[in-house]
């Protein structure tokens, strides 16, 4: 792959689990990160731990504001942005029935709100220097499966592949490509404290026998932001260990 060295991401939600992965992940290959997270600190913490070509920013990628300051920094102090990953999010459990219109609403803004305006953000930087790479951290849940009490998340997730699929034939022209990587269960801060007997179970329904890393979706990411991917838009690519092939427990027990 030719190297993206030099070059600028933008990371939202960069300071823990998969974000926090795929902003080591561009560090290590040499680009320059923004770490963006709503804690100052949190941000500093990862970028500290990449090194002098990152910085962290604390914005709310749920406002416009918070889009727009993010993008003036990373232009400010790297130049511009040659690539957006979009991967604030949340998950809160909350049942039908149970769950509010307030649960319902802040979900979306954070998970899909968040991913219309980091995209529309970051078009002036990227039309100005003639191409970019965009990529969207999505899920399997929602657009392929389902969860009880992530009703909400799963429309926010789904939501993300139907507004990428237009964003890439509108921004085609402009020679900026989107994709979204769609990852299953991954082994991060999310799942501490459940426990081995459940770490196990979810172990148990995934052909591969183990829990997807941050590493593996970041890898993912960087080759969506590649050189070599450059044909590639409106696409996606599931990273799940093989989570969604099996058709039944008895394909699962059938592996031996």
């Amino acid at each position: 792959m030719k190297s993206l060295q030099g070059k600028t991401i933008i990371v939202t939600g960069g300071s823990r689990g998969i974000g926090k992965g795929i902003a080591l992940r561009f560090g290590e290959a040499g680009l320059n990160v923004l770490v963006v997270s709503r804690n100052q600190a949190d941000a500093d913490k990862i970028a500290a731990e990449i090194g002098e070509t990152a910085s962290g920013f604390s914005a709310d990628v749920g406002t416009e504001e918070g889009c727009k300051a993010m993008v003036e920094a990373a232009v400010l102090r790297y130049g511009g942005v040659d690539v957006l990953c979009a991967n604030a999010g949340i998950f809160p459990a909350a049942k039908l029935g149970e769950m509010t219109p307030a649960d319902f609403d802040h979900v979306i803004t954070t998970n899909l709100r968040s991913t219309f305006l980091s995209v529309s953000a970051v078009l002036p930087a990227m039309t100005t220097a003639g191409s970019g790479r965009i990529i969207l951290t999505s899920s399997i849940t929602g657009p392929i499966t389902g969860y009880p009490g992530w009703s909400h998340y799963g429309a926010s997730k789904a939501g993300q592949l139907g507004f990428m699929r237009t964003a890439a034939i509108e921004l085609a022209p402009k020679k900026i490509t989107i994709n979204a990587v769609m990852p299953g269960n991954i082994m991060t801060e999310g799942l501490e404290g459940t426990g081995p007997e459940y770490i196990a179970a979810m172990e148990a329904s995934i052909p591969l026998r183990r829990l997807g890393t941050p590493a593996d979706i970041a890898n993912a990411v960087l080759f969506f932001a590649s050189e070599e991917a450059a044909y590639i838009t409106g696409q996606t690519l599931v990273i799940d260990g093989g989570q969604i092939l099996p058709e039944s427990l008895g394909a699962l027990e059938a592996m031996g």
